[in-house]
């Protein structure tokens, strides 16, 4: 996958601009547009032009005013039940579900990319929400003055209540879990689109298919450059696929950035072997 000059501007420019500035729906079209070349842009756009629209009617209401349960109504009742937006089992095992021009396509994808809709739209009108980084799940919250209201994109918008997350996680991690503040920890607008790409390339090495991964983890620093763990992904693609000045340039970044001793041990180890090799 060679991604365009546009796109990587594109990206790159995400990737200087705070996490709350980012356009969450918008960059996520450009991840989608960089495995599609040739894609048109405008009709995904207006696509998620008319989702906010149409929230926004649904509320009738300031973003101050609008109360947390009909937020979620709102919400839930545009992109769920009126446009059609849920996620299936196959999900799970399709490429393209984390492809948001494919998702809009289909109605159908993986929880993060589903997700996407509801936080592009909620950001478009003013309101407060984030995704969650829930094990095995990626679920969403809402927040106001008044609470905050955690929801499932992939089940439809449906609501968990603490009973209902705890259920969640026992069926996911054993029956010996039980739900602490971590399980709440939230995920900005460059956390969701990192979760986004990670599940492409982690499909595209089942695949054995490394250039394709690193064409995936290239876009990822592109979105998130100050991520280290991101340039060590970078390097070692590189060096499995015997770019070696490449691998050399990735990794030096790698441990420019990194504070990890121990990381930094082993990827000095590497580093020197790989100089060696370029002579």
């Amino acid at each position: 996958m060679q991604i365009s000059p546009e796109i990587k501007a594109a990206l790159t420019l995400a990737g200087n601009q705070d996490d709350t500035d980012i356009d969450i729906g918008e960059t996520a079209l450009t991840l989608a547009a960089a495995d599609r070349p040739g894609a048109w842009f405008a009709p995904y756009r207006r696509h998620l032009e008319k989702i906010t629209d149409e929230v926004g009617a649904y509320a009738q209401r300031g973003p101050r005013d609008v109360p947390l349960a009909l937020r979620h109504e709102a919400l839930v009742q545009v992109i769920h039940k009126r446009m059609g937006y849920a996620g299936t089992e196959d999900s799970f095992d399709d490429i393209d579900a984390a492809n948001l021009m494919q998702v809009i396509d289909r109605r159908s994808g993986l929880p993060v990319a589903i997700g996407i809709l509801y936080l592009h739209a909620a950001a478009k009108l003013g309101w407060a929400a984030c995704g969650v980084d829930f094990p095995g799940r990626f679920l969403l919250r809402l927040d106001t003055d008044a609470g905050r209201l955690i929801f499932d994109p992939f089940d439809g918008g449906r609501e968990l209540t603490p009973p209902d997350l705890r259920l969640l996680l026992k069926a996911i991690t054993g029956p010996g879990a039980e739900l602490t503040q971590e399980h709440y920890r939230s995920a900005g607008s460059r956390g969701v689109l990192l979760r986004l790409q990670n599940n492409i390339k982690i499909r595209r090495l089942e695949a054995n298919q490394p250039e394709a991964a690193l064409a995936i983890v290239e876009s990822m620093v592109m979105i998130a450059p100050l991520e280290p763990a991101l340039w060590r992904e970078c390097g070692l693609l590189h060096a499995r696929l015997e770019h070696i000045a490449k691998a050399v340039a990735a990794l030096e970044e790698f441990l420019r950035l990194s504070v990890s001793e121990q990381a930094r041990y082993s990827t000095s180890s590497l580093l020197q072997e790989l100089r060696g090799r370029l002579g």
